[in-house]
């Protein structure tokens, strides 16, 4: 996994800072969270290419989250997209997009697919590659977190155990599985001699737009990423709770709380120009934090 900061301002572009995007790579599949202004240019900056992708996900209605989509899902269309695109967000967004599409009489070059994201807690994709659960999180409108789980490809093969025991390469995707293997003459090759256990699956968690609460914690426990909103510092925490955000020092509780590995800090409001304050107020209470940049990718 590998998670691409697209934009990681609020709601008004600021200081070179773009409303939020991000780009999340899993087995090569380029996942979207969220699509404010802007994204498809992010995208070409960055090197990220739409042809990878094939699931959106949209936290909630407020413009600074996707008000980029409908300029992208025409772009693509544009360029000749014909694998299906999967969209998952608030069903109050699909009317929206086709209102736009009809006035346009715009018709897309590949299948199209809206996927209304459930109130309560629910896993929505599960693939070969990876699992995505969305949860409610505590927002002036509706608004979901995400929680991406990436699938292991079983053991990990060790090339010369496995020359040393002449075991041909056809039977690899069988000793990822865990099967022993059985030799002409009837001698049985332990799979522990010729392989290591894997890679454990990643877990990323993303936080959108939300108050502080606790009540998304048991969603979000013990993953090695999480990202949280920070829309204020807390000399200003008044502010986050009446326009239902959250401050550094609050991303940093939830953070504790839930046992994460990393805490990644974002969606930053426009009155700040410096971003450091914000990693040193919660660091004071999780010190394995970063505050954001765009055009970084972290390693999950």
């Amino acid at each position: 996994m590998r998670l691409t900061i697209l934009g990681n301002n609020s709601a008004l572009p600021a200081f070179g800072r773009h409303p939020t995007a991000q780009a999340l790579s899993v087995w090569g599949e380029l996942l979207l969270i969220d699509c404010g202004e802007a994204t498809q240019i992010q995208m070409q900056r960055y090197g990220l290419r739409w042809r990878h992708l094939h699931h959106i996900f949209i936290s909630h209605l407020h413009g600074d989250h996707y008000f980029g989509l409908p300029g992208l899902i025409n772009s693509m269309s544009l360029l000749g997209r014909t694998a299906p695109l999967h969209l998952y967000a608030p069903a109050e967004l699909l009317p929206i997009i086709q209102q736009i599409q009809d006035v346009a009489e715009t018709v897309l070059t590949y299948p199209f697919h809206f996927h209304p994201l459930p109130s309560d807690a629910t896993q929505i994709v599960d693939n070969e590659y990876f699992t995505v659960k969305s949860f409610p999180v505590e927002h002036r409108i509706p608004c979901y977190g995400f929680l991406f789980t990436s699938k292991t490809r079983g053991r990990k093969i060790i090339p010369h155990k496995c020359r040393e025991y002449e075991i041909p390469r056809y039977f690899y995707e069988r000793l990822k599985k865990g099967e022993d293997y059985e030799k002409q003459d009837g001698t049985i090759v332990k799979n522990e001699w010729v392989t290591e256990e894997g890679p454990h699956p990643q877990t990323y968690a993303y936080c959108a737009d939300t108050i502080f609460t606790d009540s998304f914690v048991e969603h979000i426990r013990g993953v090695d990423l999480l990202y949280h909103e920070c829309t204020y510092l807390e000399k200003d925490a008044d502010k986050a709770s009446a326009r239902f955000h959250s401050t550094a020092k609050q991303a940093a509780q939830v953070a504790s709380m839930a046992g994460v590995k990393q805490l990644l800090l974002g969606h930053y409001s426009s009155k700040y120009r410096d971003l450091e304050p914000f990693q040193q107020e919660a660091a004071v209470i999780f010190p394995n934090v970063l505050a954001s940049v765009e055009g970084t990718s972290y390693d999950i």
